[in-house]
């Protein structure tokens, strides 16, 4: 196993002065190192990670990473910027950088390297043994743990000190864990009689998208803040090297519970019942102090398994981070999202059936008897009667689903009843999609107000499954059948009318916005508030013409960007690297299959010319698809239902003018940086022709 990282991955004078170009410059290192195969495409994974959450960290610190399969092995590299560099931290920007590179597969012993590091970050002596460090293979013993100075100031296992005359100085606050226990403990004998002497007891569980950094600062942080809080703390690390599941009894001796992840928490069900705060893993690594605070004030309250207090700012689940701007708003759309994701496979079975039924029987198919009544083994009809009514039933759980994953997204699994109580109400009074959406956030909010309530110890066992169900089932239904949803329901009935009465230019401009929408982030938040606006639409048992319109013009549009990026590879090669290349030949059938995200390894790579050259064609492909009055009762299928389509020879003709149109448009902005940067300064050779990332590129979210 080759060494983490060795002196000539070290850059003590790093001259960059945006995080790209020093992920740039320190992976050049790395590929002088035989470390990396591809840097462009290595850096396109880095960039992602990046969009994901930024990689800044108080204290000067920036740790850009990924896994990727561009890694032949668990590598690190240092750069130290004397003009600090902005990687998104809130104190402002880093000095110390460190790109951490893993291989897809990272076996579990690199990855225990990686995470040590992880932890050693969130000491301030070794950060300040490599600011003052002075030669680069210092700086690597330092991290690699081989340099005395480095064992002194970071390791935290006694028999890893090795005696030294300063040394007993050095170690002498270490008693003072003890004093601060039994500063605790004096604390806690001011409590009621009733109330047992004893430190407070926690568990939390730490998790990031890429499992390499995040995860162990959090745990290391939130370990340092409990010592001095005289708090008890055991945490489980959910990192890329799996993990450890904490004992049952030390998670039901605890007296609380923290979150602290940007992806889902892994057997979360193992934590119910217990005062809970969920924040972004960031917010652990920043505030430990005021998350154990607030766990505390938690378990005095008496309250279940709820979300964060709102004055802490992003602190709903999956939030990344407390930082200004990640307020209501972005919650929001997380919850949404949550309930659209769950309601897609719904929409795609049922309306797949549903498209195939039609081709083989015909529309009239829809008025056929019920086949538990009446169903003829050897008759075509009776089998597309079979298969309608089948996705008929599939689409009778859309909004149901799409209101109860709303709620569970802001409340958990308590939000799932009420959810879905509301969700088929919302069916049964005709509110369609728009009464799904407020029942979900109806009774999302329900439970959490009901969550808030303190309540005796005796009865938070069956708060979950039995005192809030009953509670916010009887309030959400009585505010949807009595209160909005009539409300509603008028207003899902007057959007119907506009749909069917668009016509001329105020189809063909909703045609361009639906189709800028589905092709500006290929998959993610945007691209999926199209999609669902025209699901939406066909998802009930007669759907109006304008829903058919738009149905088509969202898939139409979704399609261009992956067969664009396809055809613009295969006539102008030498402007793409070779991964590019490849990635396009999958990306024909990607982008036949109206699966957007295939265009996804292209714009992470070249955000600035990717995006708005699909945009474009997205937008000519809408347009012209909502002229030619083309109708699609199929939710998805790319060309495979193109038979089930209302003018379908006009509706591939529209498909292929937007791919041209993107195809043109990328081909010409990626020749121009190529005539353009061979006089450039601050870019690796051979950038030009690879959809390398330049400075402004990381403004462009790419969402998966």
């Amino acid at each position: 196993m080759s060494e983490l990282i060795t002196a000539d991955l070290v850059d003590l004078d790093l001259s960059a002065d945006t995080k790209e170009a020093a992920a740039r410059s320190l992976a050049e290192r790395m590929v002088e190192a035989g470390r990396v195969t591809d840097l462009d495409g290595f850096l396109a994974d880095v960039a992602a990670r990046e969009e994901q959450m930024p990689t800044g960290l108080d204290g000067g610190i920036g740790i850009p990473h990924c896994r990727s399969a561009h890694v032949t092995e668990p590598t690190l590299a240092f750069g130290r910027s004397a003009a600090r560099i902005d990687f998104g931290a809130a104190d402002g920007p880093a000095d110390l950088i460190f790109l951490i590179a893993a291989p897809a597969g990272a076996d579990s012993d690199h990855l225990t390297i990686l995470s040590s590091l992880a932890r050693q970050l969130m000491n301030a002596d070794f950060t300040a043994a490599l600011r003052s460090a002075d030669q680069p293979e210092q700086v690597a013993a330092l991290i690699r743990g081989e340099e005395p100075a480095a064992a002194e100031l970071a390791a935290e296992e006694p028999a890893a000190v090795e005696p030294a005359a300063a040394e007993p100085a050095a170690e002498e606050p270490a008693p003072a864990e003890p004093a601060a226990s039994d500063s605790a403990a004096a604390s806690d004998a001011s409590q009621p009689a009733s109330e047992p002497v004893a430190p407070f007891r926690m568990v939390a569980v730490t998790s990031c998208p890429t499992g390499i950094a995040h995860t162990y600062m959090a745990a290391e942080s939130l370990e340092n803040a409990a010592r001095e809080a005289g708090v008890e703390l055991v945490v489980e690390t959910q990192g890329s090297a799996g993990f450890d599941k904490l004992p049952a009894a030390t998670i039901a001796a605890a007296d609380a519970v923290v979150f602290a992840h940007d992806v889902e928490v892994r057997e979360k069900a193992r934590f119910a019942g217990k005062p809970t705060v969920d924040v972004g893993v960031k917010a652990a690594i920043n505030r430990p102090a005021e998350l154990i605070a607030e766990a505390r004030g938690k378990a005095a309250r008496g309250e279940i398994a709820a979300p964060a207090d709102g004055a802490a700012e992003g602190s709903a689940p999956m939030d990344a981070d407390g930082a200004a701007g990640d307020g209501f708003g972005t919650r929001l759309r997380k919850w949404l999202m949550t309930g659209v994701s769950y309601m897609v496979p719904f929409v795609a079975a049922g309306g797949l059936l549903i498209a195939l039924a039609f081709a083989i029987g015909g529309y009239e198919i829809a008025s056929a008897k019920s086949v538990a009544d009446h169903f003829v083994w050897t008759e075509t009809s009776s089998w597309a009667a079979l298969l309608f009514q089948i996705g008929s039933a599939a689409f009778t759980f859309l909004v149901p689903v799409l209101a109860g994953y709303i709620a569970y997204g802001m409340a958990d699994r308590p939000g799932l009843v009420p959810g879905f109580v509301g969700g088929y109400i919302a069916t049964t009074i005709k509110a369609g999609f728009l009464g799904g959406l407020v029942a979900g956030l109806i009774a999302g909010a329900v439970v959490m107000a009901i969550q808030r309530f303190k309540v005796p110890a005796s009865l938070r066992g069956i708060m979950p499954v039995v005192v809030i169900p009953l509670i916010s089932s009887a309030i959400v239904g009585v505010l949807m059948f009595v209160v909005i949803g009539k409300p509603i329901a008028s207003a899902q009935e007057a959007m119907t009318d506009w749909l069917n009465g668009l016509s001329g230019a105020n189809a063909i401009g909703l045609g361009v916005l639906l189709g800028l929408m589905m092709c500006f982030d290929l998959g993610g938040p945007v691209n999926k508030v199209a999609y669902a606006f025209a699901t939406g639409g066909i998802a009930v048992s007669d759907p109006s013409t304008g829903s058919l319109k738009i149905m088509a013009a969202v898939m139409a549009a979704g399609m261009v960007p992956p067969l664009a990026m396809a055809l613009a590879t295969t006539v102008r090669g030498r402007l793409f690297t070779k991964t590019e290349r490849e990635n396009g030949k999958a990306a024909w059938v990607l982008g036949a299959s109206f699966i957007s995200e295939g265009a996804i390894p292209f714009a992470a790579a070249d955000p600035l010319r990717v995006i708005p050259s699909s945009m474009v064609g997205g937008a000519v492909t809408g347009a012209l698809s909502m002229a030619f009055d083309c109708t699609l009762r199929a939710p998805h299928g790319g060309i495979f239902v193109v038979p089930l389509i209302g003018q379908p020879f006009l509706y591939l003709l529209a498909i292929v003018a937007g791919t041209a149109v993107s195809t043109g448009l990328v081909v010409f902005l990626k020749g121009l940086r190529k005539t353009a940067e061979p006089g450039a300064t601050g870019q690796a050779g051979g950038g030009a022709a690879t959809g390398g990332t330049t400075e402004d590129e990381s403004k462009v979210a790419v969402a998966v």
